[in-house]
């Protein structure tokens, strides 16, 4: 009897896992609760706006290896736009200042040395400061190292590291923010060119990987929730509300589920326990012409905008203090940021808030280090998910690299 991997979870973790897996001839069943896939990466028909819009902005760059291995093994590696050099634009909404980045390709980072390239206002010894980042250990936080609180701080470096680690980044782990750094910034601006999925995630991300998976005779089960796993030794059959489904020890499972719904299926794991919330606006209307792709907000609840062709999309990130607040009055409060920064004076349109209260664990040293490995004292059950041990904070690129981690251990079992 062949051999066959059930992939639990149809976020990015369990489909990067899933079409690894498939890819290399082995037969693959992928289970998912929800009725579409995508998890926390997903797309949907809006009624409010009378369109696709996505549940959020989720920016990666050029610099990440697994989201181009990914896109290029699905069939869509044109799926994300972006500009051809790293540029990133910036409104400060208390005085009205703009500012363009315009970081050089190399890795010996010559810009910082440029008035007109770098952030008002800074002096090139100060990006020296965060160097020790790139070699913090795991207790420490980026308060610890980075004390200094100038304009680079507040212009650049802490509204990145919060779009990266989705939690305050003086509290944050400088371990993870060093991981980040080493492959982005300190590798030079063509490992950090900004790109966006274009036209919306689940056309770059999902519905690619699910025609690849149809094309590999994997078998998809949509709506399918896994309510209890049977075990011994290890995985003896997986519970849903409608069968059981056996497991030889030969088989492998790869659990690629909420770290919530992990440790409920496995008690005793030990998983992180504490959250970040994520709060995104869409409003359906086109920026106007010459508006920069992608824009960081200084100085507003709006931290950064996305220009798209038919809409403008908001983000902000470790919004635990905002997502409990009326929904329309965080859309009026998030439009009047969009319309001073892009110099909109239309009325608010038609709009869409999309809360996720527990986008991403807490990225603390204290979080960090609750974070299981992939392989588990069960010789035939593997995790994946970007709550997993990657070295990473909770991105899409984590979440990618948790799924082929996952699906080597699989492929290891199922030669043995």
């Amino acid at each position: 009897m062949t051999a066959r991997v059930t992939v639990v979870g149809a976020g990015l973790a369990g489909l990067s896992a899933a079409t690894i897996l498939a890819g290399r001839g082995v037969q693959v069943t992928l289970l998912e609760g929800a009725p579409q896939a995508g998890g926390r990466c997903r797309s949907y028909f809006d009624p409010a706006m009378g369109a696709v819009i996505d549940n959020g902005n989720h920016l990666v760059l050029s610099g990440n290896r697994a989201v181009r291995d990914y896109l290029a093994r699905i069939g869509a590696k044109d799926a994300l736009a972006g500009p051809p050099r790293a540029e990133f634009d910036f409104v400060d909404l208390r005085d009205g200042s703009r500012w363009r980045l315009t970081p050089n390709e190399g890795r010996v980072p010559y810009w910082v040395a440029r008035p007109g390239r770098r952030v008002p206002g800074t002096r090139a010894a100060d990006y020296a400061g965060y160097a020790p980042l790139l070699w913090a250990d795991a207790k420490t936080r980026i308060g610890d190292v980075v004390t200094a609180r100038g304009p680079l701080w507040e212009k650049l470096m802490q509204p990145f590291l919060l779009a990266a680690l989705n939690t305050e980044p003086a509290d944050s782990s400088a371990a993870l923010a060093g991981a980040v750094l080493r492959e982005t910034l300190a590798k030079g601006g063509r490992f950090y060119r900004p790109r966006i999925a274009h036209p919306t995630l689940a056309a770059a991300f999902i519905d690619p990987a699910l025609a690849y998976l149809a094309g590999k005779q994997a078998v998809v089960q949509l709506g399918t929730r896994l309510r209890a796993l049977a075990m011994g030794p290890c995985v003896l059959a997986l519970e849903t509300p409608d069968a059981t489904l056996p497991v030889s020890a030969q088989d492998a499972v790869i659990l690629a589920v909420p770290p919530w719904i992990a440790a409920d299926l496995l008690p005793g794991l030990v998983v992180p326990n504490d959250f970040r919330a994520i709060v995104n606006a869409h409003f359906k209307i086109a920026a106007p012409a010459g508006s920069p792709p992608i824009l960081g907000v200084i100085g507003g609840t709006a931290e950064w905008i996305f220009a798209f062709d038919d809409r403008i999309s908001v983000t902000v990130s470790g919004a635990d203090v905002l997502v409990d607040r009326d929904r329309e009055d965080l859309a009026r409060t998030l439009w009047a940021d969009v319309a001073r920064a892009l110099n909109i004076t239309d009325a608010m349109p038609a709009w869409q808030i999309v809360k996720e209260k527990r986008a991403t664990f807490a990225a603390t040293p204290a979080q960090d280090a609750r974070r299981p490995p992939a392989r588990t004292q069960w010789k035939n059950l593997f995790l994946a998910g970007d709550w997993t041990a990657t070295g990473l904070p909770a991105t899409i690129e984590g979440a990618l690299r948790s799924g082929e981690t996952a699906a080597a251990l699989a492929l290891r079992h199922l030669s043995l």
